[in-house]
Parts: C-alpha cells; structure tokens; sequence
C-alpha cells in the first residue's frame, strides 16, 4: 500500500489544499492529512475544528478518488509523522517559486534525518495560486467575500469565528 503525508496547518483548509489533496489522493491508497499544531502560528480554529473541517471536505474526494483520506494532528518532526504513519512519500503544494527555497531546505534536512522518505511537489492549479490560509483569515476578517477560496461550509466557519 503507497501511503502519503500531506502536512500543513490548514488553518482554514482552503480550495488550492483541497486541489493538492485531491490530485495526491490520485497517487497514492492512502493520504493523511498531518494536520500540524503549531502553537507559534496561533491558529484561528482550535486542533479539533480544523481536523473536522478536514474529514468533512474530504469525504466526497476519498469517494471520488477511490483513495483512504484520513487527518492525522501530530506536533512531532514531519520526517518523524510520516515514520508514525507509514508514508514512504511527503506531499508539499507549491504556490509560487518563493515557497521553493525554503521547501527546498525542508527536503534537504528531511532526507539528512530519513532517505527512505521520498518528497513530491505538486503546483497548485493556476486559480488557487495566491491562495494562501492566513489572507484568506484577513480578508474575512475584514468583511470580504470568502467565496472564491474556500468552500461553503469553511467559509460558514470563518464568518461565524470572525462575526462578519
């Protein structure tokens, strides 16, 4: 069984991680998501939430796909999560050549701490390229129109948090 991490703090989970999820649910049986905590980020949604926001968007892609996606929180070493959960392969998204650089160290120190953990980028479709968690966060907070990043029900979420 090819067995995948993709890790991040989804903090919301938006349309360009929905995209890399579905597309790496395409390449592997089974996909966790390593839905991170991050203290230092202080995320707006609690562990619990974003794990649940993460299991109820990617139910309908596990039925799509034909792929096992599951959420899986860790605040261990990612090269240490995907050992936990049996990944021989770690799944980052690329947004623009500035996230390379320091995508590119991540896999340099990952491979130093374990070679048999192989790292897969996958470029975000063109419309979910400036999509990013924390100004998808600001713009909500600011009153703005949410709709074209995420879906319905985090968009709900977001309004909710935030009162707007």
């Amino acid at each position: 069984m090819r067995i995948g991490l993709y890790p991040g703090t989804f903090d919301p989970v938006t349309l360009g991680h929905l995209d890399i999820i579905k597309r790496a649910s395409l390449l592997v049986d089974r996909l966790v998501i390593g839905v991170a905590i991050n203290r230092d980020k202080g995320p707006l949604f609690s562990l619990e939430e974003r794990v649940s926001m993460i299991e109820s968007e990617c139910a309908l892609l596990s039925k799509e796909t034909g792929a096992e996606i599951v959420a899986h929180p860790f605040e261990n070493l990612l090269i240490d999560c995907a050992r936990d959960v049996g990944a021989q392969v770690i799944v980052r998204g690329l947004r623009a050549v500035s996230d390379f650089e320091y995508e590119f160290q991540m896999v340099g120190m990952n491979r130093a701490l374990d070679s048999s953990v192989e790292t897969v980028f996958l470029m975000a479709e063109a419309r979910h390229q400036a999509i990013a968690s924390k100004l998808v966060k600001e713009i909500a907070r600011l009153g703005g129109d949410v709709t074209k990043f995420v879906t319905p029900a985090v968009k709900d979420a977001l309004v909710s948090r935030l009162g707007k």
